[in-house]
C-alpha cells in the first residue's frame, strides 16, 4: 500500500486551472437544490477560526464473506478509508470513511472495475484534503460548504461522469469530515458528542435511547437460514433488500418469491418491541423499481400472503428521477440517496416520503445534521442506516440514532448495522475500536444498551485507535 502525502495542496491540478477547465459549468454540478441548501447552512458560527495546516490520507481494503448483492449489483470487498488533519495548533485527528460506490452512484461501480471504482472514489477523498490544506472555517459544517461545491466538480471530471451523484462526493468526503469534527472538538475543548454539535443544530437531536435496536440487512445471497437464525437470536427489525438482478419481470419474480419465503420462515415469530408483537419487515429497494405499478404489484403479493401488515418501511423504491408521490401506497416510504442534501430531503417530505434514512457515515455528519434538523421541523422521522462500515464508524452512527426521536411504533432508536454480517474478517476489524469489550457496543437481545456510559464516554469516538495511529506512523518511518 503507498501512504499518499499531500504536501502540495495544488495537487497535480492548479485551483486556478481547474477553475478555468471547469468554470460556471463545473461549478454548476450540484443542483441548484444542493446549492440553497449550502448557502442556507451558511451563518454568523461561534467559535475561534481553525486552519488545517497538514494532511493526509490511506486506505485499506476489506475482503467480503460473499459477494454483497444490492442495486442489481454485486460487491467483493470493501475500501476503508483514512484521513489525517493537523491545525496550526499541532493537534492531529484522524477521521475514517468506509468506501461504497455502488450505493453512492451504481453508473461508476458498473462502469468500472471495482477496484477502479474505488480508485476514484479514493482520489476524491485526496483530492478533499488538497483542497481543504491552509483552510480556514469555524465549524465542520462550514468546511463541508465550502469544499463541496468544487470539490463535486471536480469528481464529476475524474471519474468521467458528468451526472455524478452528489452521494458520490459525499461519500468521500466521510473521512475528511469525520477527522474535522474531531479537530474541531479538540481545538475547542469538547470533550463530549452532545458538547461537539454546534448550538444550532442539537435541536436535531433531542433524545437520549436507553437502547437501540440493531438492525441487520438481508441482502440477496443471504440464505433464509441465516434470517430465521437471526431472528432466533433477537434481531426483530429485519432490513430486506429488494430489487433483485434482471429485468423488471424477472426482478419482481425474484422478489415475490423471496418474500415469500422469508415470510414463511419467520411471519409467524414474536417480539416484545412491536406493538402488536410481531417482527416488522423494512424493504430497501435501492431504486430498483421503475414504476409505481410494479411496486403496488409486491405490496399486493404482500397482502396474499399475510405479509403487508408487518411492513414498517419501504425504502427507496424508484429511481431519483421519478418524483411520484408516494403517500398513496398505504405504507411508510424513506428516502435513503436520493436525500442528497436537506433541501433534497424536504422534496422526498413534499412527495409524500415518511422517513429519512440518515447515514452520518456515508453522507458525512455535516450534512446528516441538516437533514435531520429539516427533517424535525417537517415533523418526519428518522433513524440511522449502515453503509456496512467498521466497528469504530458504527458508533459514530449509533451515537445519532440514541438521539434521535423514536420512529412511529417503536419506543426506542433505529439503527442498521450489518459489518458482522459481511466482512470476512469482522473479528480483526472489531479489534480496532478502542472500547471494543464495552457493552454497548455489543448487540444482546437485538439492541444495543445505550447506557450513562455510552454516553459518557460519547462511545469512545474521541479515544484513539492503535491500529489507525499505527496505520499513519508508517509514513513517517524513515
Amino acid at each position: 500500500m503507498r501512504p499518499a502525502r499531500l504536501e502540495n495542496p495544488e495537487g497535480e491540478l492548479r485551483r486556478r486551472d481547474f477553475i478555468g477547465t471547469a468554470g460556471a459549468a463545473g461549478l454548476s454540478a450540484l443542483t441548484p437544490a444542493v446549492s440553497a441548501a449550502l448557502a442556507r447552512s451558511r451563518g454568523a458560527a461561534s467559535g475561534p477560526m481553525l486552519r488545517i495546516a497538514a494532511v493526509d490520507s490511506d486506505f485499506e481494503r476489506e475482503p467480503l464473506r460473499r459477494p454483497f448483492g444490492f442495486k442489481g449489483g454485486y460487491m467483493s470487498e470493501i475500501w476503508q478509508s483514512a484521513a489525517l488533519v493537523e491545525g496550526e495548533s499541532g493537534i492531529r485527528r484522524i477521521g475514517l470513511g468506509t468506501q461504497n460506490v455502488l450505493w453512492s452512484d451504481a453508473a461508476v461501480f458498473t462502469g468500472h472495475s471495482e477496484s477502479g471504482g474505488n480508485a476514484i472514489m479514493y482520489a476524491v477523498t485526496e483530492r478533499a484534503l488538497a483542497l481543504a490544506r491552509g483552510r480556514e472555517f469555524r465549524t465542520p459544517v462550514e468546511l463541508l460548504d465550502g469544499l463541496l461545491p468544487e470539490l463535486h466538480a471536480w469528481a464529476r471530471i475524474v471519474s468521467g461522469a458528468p451526472e455524478l451523484r452528489p452521494t458520490f462526493t459525499l461519500n468521500a468526503l466521510v473521512p475528511v469530515d469525520n477527522a474535522a469534527w474531531l479537530l474541531f472538538a479538540a481545538e475547542n475543548g469538547h470533550g463530549s458528542f452532545d458538547a461537539m454539535i454546534p448550538e444550532e443544530l442539537r435541536p436535531a437531536l433531542p433524545h437520549r435511547h436507553d437502547r437501540v435496536a440493531a438492525i441487520p440487512l438481508m441482502a440477496y445471497g443471504v440464505p433464509v437460514s441465516e434470517i430465521r437464525a437471526a431472528a432466533d437470536a433477537g434481531f426483530f427489525l429485519m432490513k430486506i433488500k429488494i430489487g433483485q438482478p434482471g429485468d423488471q419481470r424477472q426482478m419482481l419474480e425474484r422478489d415475490m418469491a423471496r418474500l415469500s419465503e422469508i415470510h414463511a420462515a419467520i411471519g409467524s415469530l414474536e417480539t416484545p418491541h412491536t406493538a402488536d408483537g410481531r417482527l416488522p419487515y423494512y424493504f430497501d429497494a435501492n431504486g430498483r423499481y421503475e414504476s409505481k405499478d410494479t411496486l403496488r404489484r409486491l405490496l399486493d403479493h404482500a397482502r396474499r400472503i399475510g405479509a403487508f401488515d408487518q411492513i414498517a418501511i419501504v425504502e427507496e423504491p424508484f429511481p431519483e428521477h421519478l418524483e411520484e408521490r408516494v403517500d398513496d401506497l398505504g405504507i411508510r416510504v424513506a428516502a435513503d440517496e436520493s436525500a442528497h442534501t436537506d433541501e433534497d430531503a424536504a422534496r422526498r417530505i413534499e412527495l409524500g416520503y415518511g422517513a429519512i434514512a440518515l447515514k452520518p457515515i456515508a453522507k458525512t455528519l455535516s450534512m446528516t445534521l441538516k437533514i435531520a434538523r429539516l427533517a424535525l421541523e417537517r415533523g418526519v422521522p428518522c433513524f440511522c442506516a449502515d453503509l456496512t462500515v467498521n466497528s469504530i464508524l458504527v458508533e459514530w452512527n449509533k451515537c445519532v440514532a440514541a438521539r434521535l426521536p423514536p420512529l412511529p411504533g417503536f419506543g426506542l432508536g433505529l439503527l442498521e448495522t450489518n459489518g458482522h454480517q459481511n466482512y470476512r474478517d469482522w473479528e480483526r476489524m472489531r479489534g480496532y475500536h478502542p472500547c471494543a469489550d464495552a457493552a454497548w457496543a455489543h448487540v444482546r437481545d437485538g439492541v444495543f444498551r445505550t447506557d450513562g456510559d455510552f454516553y459518557q464516554r460519547s462511545a469512545c469516538i474521541f479515544e484513539v485507535s492503535a491500529h489507525y495511529e499505527a496505520l499513519f506512523a508508517r509514513h513517517h518511518t524513515p
